[in-house]
């Protein structure tokens, strides 16, 4: 019985872990957006290449 309790909560703490990285992922992703929308507003050609660079390593 302990080696299945052991099991479930490995993994709930792997499910939580997968929750957790999905969405830091998305709120990175969501902040390159906006950063990319600001660059190109304020035609900083640079910064638009830097985070879309930084954009394509997340998706």
């Amino acid at each position: 019985m302990d080696n299945m309790k052991v099991a479930y909560e490995t993994m709930l703490g792997l499910a939580a872990e997968m929750v957790l990285d999905e969405s830091l992922r998305n709120f990175r992703t969501e902040k390159l957006y906006l950063a990319i929308d600001q660059a190109l507003a304020n035609g900083d050609a640079e910064s638009f290449q830097r985070l879309t660079e930084e954009l394509k390593t997340f998706q």
